[in-house]
């Protein structure tokens, strides 16, 4: 299977499309897996300009078939080649008969070495491709099976070193197989089954490892020895049995000094797992000899939660009036004092405040909107002293809210992100800073650092601590700092990059669906020194999903880390399975993607390190590799990212945040890692839901790592089971329905494909999956797009489970345009219903996307109609906070009647940042808002999209 050429494993719809294109002739064909059906394939073929996809599906028997030819009766086949071999026949049912096979890329070897291990780069590639040309030249092969045994070994071998690391050993196995196999071949042909030359290579290739395993040997028999009891003078030989090459444990190979590697890795493992026992047993024996009392852990009382202090704020009022502002979160008031006063001139209760009001153009500006009497409102605005002041107040009352609030579940909780590459060291003793977001950058204010948050996401990558103990000194840490004991969702580890989900112990009834992935894209994508790990979860009605990653490293392994990122992308398994074949960057009401992206600065290291001296962060920010690749549609498509105003987190000299260490010195040579923003926090979330990244920023003060670890808060709506405030009726009475209906979709999609589709409505608030019938018009004017059209005809009207105004402004709709014969999806989005409820049709424009690529647009006119009896609904704990531009100043303590506060417009959630360029400026300029944080440059204005052309009638 792996030997055919023209089988390209995994690739996407799209990539097949491509090289069918550049292959430009009738008949050229290849075979991918397939998207829709696992275990099945799918033939793709050239025809007259346009791909043809056929589905290859296995019965029962195992035996393949094409199942979309129609007329002719299904051949079954046991064997793809053999399958292919018949349909390169005419007339089998084929637009064209398989003539020309589109062979798979043969990738050179890549390094994916971390960079601080030390190792050089480019060995294995020549090493590799230097074997493959000598595999014909087997020292005279002596015969054809031979060579044939030794192409096949050969060709396995490049394929697990597609992107080996650096490294001799690879080098001396491909010597092996090119020189040395025949020799072992013809030794065991005569009887002869002990392998000499594979003896010798191995020999050879682990002697490095030999002097490191004598270190570490001796350091471990040294500190066995300090807790050794006294014992008779025969016994330390027991310590020394395992070196001595005892017939017993004789190397399978015969060759003394494999033997004796053995042996002393024997021994390794034999002191490391008995040394724990050996310490402790000592001790133990210690306390009782002397009677000693150790000092009990549990003795020690818990640290009480201490209610929040009364926290105060110096503002002005009107125009210079100095004042004060307390806050007494406890007692649900609001006190104003002017300045020099005694007693507070008001205080507002926290049921009184109808509104909060920000002010964009002054970012420390605040209106404070509240009830004095009985109908009547009023008005006051106050300027902080700075912008991180203002947003302390308001994350106050914010809480002040929530906990005098009369709702048994949250509208609202905070979410803490963190990532570190720890570098493979011991972390410090206090993780206070990270944890409570303090440092460089956006973070928070001290009045608020220490105010706990609901759920606590810990992504580490090169972490040498073992799996419970990392987890229970995260644990003992919050614990310290917030006089909580936080409960475990979840613990995802792959190798060193490790994943901890800590939420607080009220909210832990409140957590389920807990789901755990790991992708590896490491050498070959088999190993897990570079991958991801995934956790998934609901948290009441609203679905979480986090990925922790650790991408290629190396300035020029862009395209890698791209890849990488694809791959996680296709291959993490999270959230409902009944989504899988949706994006996963939509199968989630909120998904936070971190980690160390490993994304660089392409400057010259001086004039890196000279703005970074002037803090002249937005000059890096616009050569930064992760915000270039963003700008072209390459990796993390409409995702957001908080304003980085921190210095680059990687690569600082260890134990010092003063300086960074951007040259190593490696056997091959110098290597240059300039300084990078690595390690990144990204977030993307269903339009019309409320997400605000509160801090985001990195430590200056734990510097064990040549990484600084960084943080990242957030402000979340989450939604609850909805319980109807009104009883349904009686059996004998019809239940009103709300009813979702289309007037008409259209549909751009980037193919080659003339193939007919369908589309597949998935909702929560759905029984079971809708589906629309085949479009009603179909033309492809521009080449490599295809236009689909459905009619009010061929669109299912849609019944939610409940009627209630207030459940369906929560709910979203997931599309996934599929065609008709493959059953493969084109593209999916995600559309929010909220702003679609009324009486008159909406009309609705967003993108297309399948495996993390931009494929495509989708708008329409859809109505959600409610019955008049289920419309009434209520205001989120986040919603009385808005947003508003400057305005004239109204008079000091005036009734005024506050204009409607600057909602998130349909399609984006709040604080969300699309960077798509001048595209959306066309495609959807009323519905899709745009707020681009300032650490993504703005591109340069032009349409680079074809497929937006069509919808605008442009030629």
């Amino acid at each position: 299977m792996a030997a055919a050429s023209w089988y390209h494993r995994d690739i996407s719809r799209v990539v097949a499309e491509e090289l069918l294109a550049k292959a430009g002739r009738d008949g050229c064909f290849l075979v991918r897996d397939s998207e829709s059906v696992s275990g099945a394939y799918a033939l793709c073929l050239l025809f007259q300009r346009h791909v043809h996809t056929y589905r290859i599906l296995p019965d029962d028997e195992g035996l393949l078939s094409v199942q979309t030819v129609q007329g002719i009766q299904a051949k079954c086949f046991r064997t793809l080649p053999d399958l292919i071999g018949a349909y390169q026949q005419p007339n089998n049912g084929l637009v064209t008969p398989l003539l020309y096979p589109v062979h798979r890329a043969r990738q050179a070897a890549e390094e994916d070495s971390d960079g601080e291990d030390g190792r050089g780069g480019g060995h294995v590639a020549s090493t590799v491709l230097a074997g493959a040309a000598s595999t014909g030249t087997w020292l005279g092969a002596p015969t054809a099976t031979r060579t044939h045994i030794s192409q096949q070994l050969h060709q396995r071998l490049q394929e697990q070193v597609r992107s080996s690391p650096a490294s001799d050993f690879m080098g001396f196995m491909a010597e092996y197989l090119n020189h040395h196999l025949q020799l072992d071949l013809e030794a065991l042909r005569h009887g002869h089954p002990q392998l000499r030359h594979l003896s010798t290579a191995l020999v050879t290739a682990c002697r490095a490892l030999h002097s490191e395993i004598d270190f570490t040997l001796v350091g471990l028999e040294t500190l066995a020895r300090v807790f050794d009891p006294p014992v008779s003078p025969r016994s330390p030989v027991r310590e020394q049995v395992s070196l001595t090459g005892s017939p017993q444990h004789s190397a399978t190979f015969g060759d003394p000094d494999l033997e004796l590697l053995l042996n002393k890795i024997s021994a390794v493992n034999h002191l490391l797992s008995s040394l724990e026992k050996k310490v402790l047993k000592s001790l133990q024996e210690t306390v009782s000899r002397h009677n000693l009392v150790l000092p009990s852990v549990a003795a020690a009382p818990p640290p009480a939660a201490k209610p929040l202090a009364k926290q105060s704020f110096e503002v002005k009022m009107g125009k210079s009036q100095r004042a004060a502002l307390t806050v007494d979160v406890e007692a649900g008031t609001v006190a104003i004092s002017k300045r020099g006063g005694g007693s507070p001139e008001e205080t507002i209760p926290q049921d009184r405040i109808l509104q909060l009001i920000k002010y964009q153009s002054v970012q420390s500006k605040v209106r404070l909107v509240y009830n004095r009497e009985l109908q009547k409102s009023l008005s006051r605005d106050f300027v902080f002293t700075s912008a991180r002041k203002r947003e302390a107040f308001c994350q106050l009352l914010q809480l002040m809210r929530i906990q005098h609030s009369n709702l048994d579940e949250p509208d609202l909780i905070s979410v803490y992100v963190g990532t570190w590459n720890m570098g493979s060291t011991p972390p410090p003793r206090s993780l206070a800073s990270w944890l409570t977001s303090r440092g460089l950058g956006h973070t928070q204010d001290e009045t608020t650092s220490c105010i706990p948050h609901d759920i606590y996401v810990v992504g580490t990558q090169e972490n040498s601590l073992g799996d419970r103990e990392w987890v229970e000194f995260l644990c003992a840490s919050l614990k310290t700092l917030l006089a909580i004991d936080y409960r475990v969702v979840a613990l995802q580890c792959l190798w060193s990059i490790k994943m901890v989900v800590l939420v607080k112990p009220e909210h832990e009834r409140r957590i389920s669906h807990v789901h755990t992935s790991s992708v590896k894209t490491g050498i070959a994508n088999t190993l897990g020194n570079k991958g991801a790990v995934g956790v998934s979860f609901l948290f009441n009605g609203t679905s979480f999903g986090f990925v922790n990653c650790h991408l290629a490293s190396g300035s020029e392994k862009t395209h890698r880390r791209n890849q990488n990122y694809s791959d996680i992308l296709r291959s993490l398994v999270l959230g409902d399975k009944q989504l899988g074949g949706f994006d996963l960057t939509l199968r989630f009401t909120h998904l936070f993607w971190f980690g160390d992206l490993n994304y660089r600065l392409e400057m010259d290291v001086q004039d890196i390190l000279a703005h970074i001296t002037k803090k002249e962060f937005e000059a890096l920010l616009a050569v930064d590799q992760l915000n270039l690749e963003r700008e072209k549609n390459k990796v993390f498509l409409r995702f957001s990212e908080g304003d980085i105003s921190f210095p680059p987190t990687y690569r600082y000299e260890r134990g010092s945040r003063d300086s960074y260490v951007w040259q190593k010195f490696k056997p091959t040579g110098v290597r240059i890692s300039v300084p990078s923003w690595c390690d990144r926090v990204l977030w993307k979330s269903h339009p019309e839901t409320h997400v605000v990244c509160n801090s985001y920023g990195c430590t200056d003060d734990i510097v064990t790592s040549d990484h600084s670890p960084v943080f990242a808060t957030f402000e979340v709506g989450v939604t609850s089971q909805f319980v109807p405030k009104k009883a349904p009726v009686s059996d004998s009475g019809a239940e009103p329905l709300a009813c979702i209906e289309w007037e008409s979709i259209e549909v751009i999609v980037k193919t080659t494909s003339r193939s007919k589709c369908y589309i597949e409505f998935h909702s929560y608030c759905l029984e079971e999956v809708q589906r629309s019938g085949e479009n009603t018009s179909q033309s492809c004017d521009i080449p490599g797009f295809l236009k689909l059209g459905w009619s009010a005809k061929h669109l299912p009207v849609l019944n939610p489970i409940l009627p209630d105004l207030e459940y369906l402004g929560d709910q979203h709709l997931l599309l996934s345009v599929k065609g008709v014969e493959s059953c493969e999806s084109y593209g999916e989005c995600c559309i929010a219903m909220r702003s679609m409820i009324g009486s008159m049709a909406q009309q609705f424009e967003t993108f297309l996307f399948h495996r993390g690529e931009e494929t495509g647009s989708i708008r329409g006119w859809m109505k959600v109609r409610v019955p008049k009896d289920r419309r009434s609904t209520r205001e989120r704990l986040y919603e009385w906070i808005s947003f508003e531009e400057e305005d004239a100043e109204p008079a000091a303590d005036s009734p005024t009647c506050p204009k409607p506060p600057l909602r998130y417009r349909a399609g984006l959630s709040a604080g969300t940042s699309l960077g798509c360029g001048a595209v959306l400026s066309l495609l959807i300029p009323a519905v899709l808002g745009r707020s681009r944080p300032h650490s993504l440059p703005e591109p340069a204005a032009g349409y680079t999209n074809p497929a937006y052309f069509i919808f605008e009638g442009i030629p």
